[in-house]
C-alpha cells in the first residue's frame, strides 16, 4: 500500500518566515520556489546568510567572490520577492559553531519575530548525499538559536539591545528525507524559483559540469511532487514547537482508550 500523501501546511500556519542559511545560493536550489509560493500569498519572507560564500570560486580571489556572490543573492532574492536580505560575513568555509553564531542569529530572530524559522539539514548526510560542514553548522547553530531567541537569560545582552525574547512557532528544515509537509509550487512560482538560481549565473558558470538551472529545479521539484501528488513540489520536515510533543500526544491518546 502507498503512503498517504505529504500533506500541505495549514492555511493559516505562518505569516513571517525567517531563513538561514550559509552561503549565497543554498536556499536557490529548489527551496526558493516554495519562498515564491509564499511571497505570492502575501506572506513576509527574510533571508539571512551567514556568509558572503568568498571561498566558493576558485578562480577568483575571496573578496572578488564575495562582491559577485552578494550581487548574485540580491537578485536571487529579488525574484522571489525576497527584499530583507542581511550577510553576518562569518567565514565561508570554515564556519564554526560557538555561542557567538548563536547570539547573532538569535539577535536577528529577535528583530524579525518570525513564525517559522527556515533551514537546511545539520545531519551528515541528507536527501543531496553528504552534506557540507558549512551547511550542517548552519542549520545546528540556527536551531539551537531558535531556543536562544525564546529565553531572556540566554544572551542577555540582546535585553541590552532592546531585543525581547521571541517564541517562533514553527521549525521548517529542508533536504530532510522524512518529510511532513509540502508547499506545491506548481506555475509561477515553479518559474521564479528556477529564475532565482539562474541569477547566480557567474558562480555556477565555474562548477564543471553543473546541469542548467530549469532542468535541476524542474526535476527535483516534479520528484518532491509525487509524494505530495502535485506535479511539482517543496518538501520540509515541520515542527509546531507550540503543538504537544509527539510522544506526550501518543501517551494522551493512549490514556484516552477504555481498559480491558
Amino acid at each position: 500500500m502507498a503512503p498517504p500523501p505529504v500533506p500541505p501546511f495549514p492555511a493559516d500556519a505562518f505569516g513571517r518566515v525567517l531563513c538561514v542559511v550559509a552561503h549565497p545560493d543554498d536556499v536557490e536550489y529548489g527551496v526558493s520556489s516554495a519562498v515564491a509560493a509564499w511571497t505570492e500569498r502575501g506572506i513576509y519572507v527574510a533571508y539571512l546568510l551567514l556568509t558572503r560564500g568568498e571561498a566558493g570560486m576558485d578562480a577568483l580571489r575571496p573578496e572578488q567572490t564575495a562582491r559577485r556572490r552578494t550581487a548574485e543573492q540580491l537578485s536571487a532574492a529579488d525574484v522571489v520577492g525576497v527584499s530583507e536580505v542581511r550577510f553576518l560575513d562569518h567565514p565561508d568555509g570554515v564556519l564554526e559553531y560557538g555561542l557567538g553564531l548563536r547570539r547573532d542569529i538569535a539577535r536577528v530572530i529577535r528583530e524579525h519575530r518570525p513564525d517559522a524559522l527556515l533551514v537546511g539539514s545539520w545531519d551528515v548526510e541528507f536527501v543531496a548525499g553528504l552534506n557540507q560542514a558549512d551547511h550542517r553548522v548552519a542549520g545546528l547553530a540556527a536551531l539551537d538559536a531558535l531556543r536562544d531567541a525564546a529565553n531572556r537569560w540566554v544572551f542577555p545582552e540582546l535585553l541590552d539591545e532592546g531585543l525581547e525574547p521571541w517564541a517562533v512557532r514553527w521549525l521548517l528544515v529542508g533536504g530532510d528525507p522524512r518529510p511532513t509537509h509540502g508547499v506545491d509550487v506548481g506555475g509561477a512560482a515553479l518559474e521564479r524559483g528556477i529564475a532565482s538560481l539562474e541569477a547566480h549565473g557567474q558562480y555556477l558558470a565555474g562548477i564543471p559540469g553543473h546541469p542548467p538551472p530549469r532542468t535541476m529545479i524542474t526535476a527535483i521539484t516534479a520528484l518532491q511532487g509525487r509524494a505530495m501528488g502535485v506535479p511539482h513540489a517543496v518538501l520540509f520536515r515541520g515542527w509546531d514547537l507550540f503543538a504537544p510533543p509527539p510522544i506526550a500526544q501518543e501517551a494522551m491518546r493512549a490514556a484516552a482508550e477504555p481498559v480491558g
